[in-house]
């Protein structure tokens, strides 16, 4: 009797303990399949629309911004490539580099999990792309073109990165200091009674381009504050770029405090080239000498240097 209540009660704890196991196993399931159903799903520029179940571990960069914002965001470890052109941070120069134009093994043996463009490598290198995706290597385009954008654009890579939090921290912290930044010029501007500084933003010279509102640069101009002159500008091929031609430069003339220019890649200029440039002699800026070069990464990408390029426009501005 006592033999089989012993044998009744081992049987009765394994039919508790495998009931048990089976419940859990079935929950850790239910929560997985919710976990899953609740991942986010963001879009690229491409229209692509991709559900992030899980923080992208294996990251390679092929745009300047996306390795800056990255870093920033304390994925030293998670990134795995950048390009050849890459300067900042220091770090970033001891990256494996990798080029759109080069042979995709190179990209599919290096154990990617995410690759990101922007819009111009994926309309120029479509075959890679291609070739990317049918190996299961994501591919994410991203380019912001306004400030607003720029703070999707980072929240955008905390989601991938599952750096969410230092994402959100990263732009409360950069408008925090816009804020700062603006009130201290303001109250600068009203205290010394000086009239806010007229500006011409030359984005391309040889094409005599400017910036269109909404753009990064004029962002970093009226926050530094300084007053566009040329609001009329009408963005070319949905850029943040726009046409304004020497006619309509020359109608600002006796307007414009200070003529300012980004110098880059995108912009090969200098103080003499704009100077020398014909007609431009009648321009109030350029008979007064108040031309000014500055970096187009400061003002141009969209990183949290763009701050860098506020300063820098207030203190030529305000002679700080």
């Amino acid at each position: 009797m006592k033999k089989n209540k012993f044998v009744n009660l081992i049987f009765a704890i394994m039919l508790f303990f495998s009931t048990f196991i089976w419940n859990c196993s079935d929950s850790f399931g239910q929560s997985e399949e919710l976990k899953i159903s609740d991942a986010p799903i963001i879009y690229d520029a491409n229209g692509r629309s991709i559900k992030v179940e899980r923080p992208f571990k294996r990251i390679i960069s092929l745009y300047g911004a996306h390795t800056e914002n990255l870093f920033y965001l304390e994925l030293d470890n998670e990134i795995i490539g950048v390009t050849r052109n890459e300067s900042y941070p220091e770090a970033a120069r001891k990256k494996t580099v990798f080029s759109a134009q080069e042979d995709p093994e190179k990209f599919l043996g290096s154990g990617a999990d995410l690759v990101l463009v922007r819009p111009m490598i994926e309309r120029g290198y479509p075959n890679l792309i291609k070739r990317l995706e049918q190996s299961k290597i994501t591919v994410i385009s991203l380019q912001p073109g306004t400030v607003d954008e720029m703070y999707d654009y980072w929240l955008t890579l905390g989601i991938l990165t599952g750096r969410e939090s230092q994402a959100e921290k990263m732009v409360a912290d950069f408008k925090e200091r816009v804020e700062f930044y603006k009130s201290n010029i303001d109250k600068q501007i009203a205290q010394n009674k000086i009239t806010p500084k007229r500006v011409y933003f030359e984005a391309i010279h040889s094409k005599m381009k400017t910036f269109t509102p909404g753009s990064m640069a004029l962002f970093a101009l009226e926050a530094a504050g300084g007053v566009n002159v040329a609001v009329d500008a009408v963005a070319s091929r949905g850029t943040n770029i726009g046409n304004y031609g020497k006619e309509k430069i020359l109608s600002h003339a006796e307007e414009i405090d200070v003529f300012l220019a980004q110098n880059g890649v995108m912009n090969q200029t200098s103080i003499d080239i704009i100077k020398n440039e014909p007609g431009f002699g009648v321009i109030k800026a350029v008979k007064e000498n108040e031309i000014y070069i500055i970096d187009e990464i400061i003002v141009s990408r969209p990183c949290f240097r763009l701050l860098q390029g506020i300063e820098q426009i207030g203190n030529i501005l305000y002679k700080k």
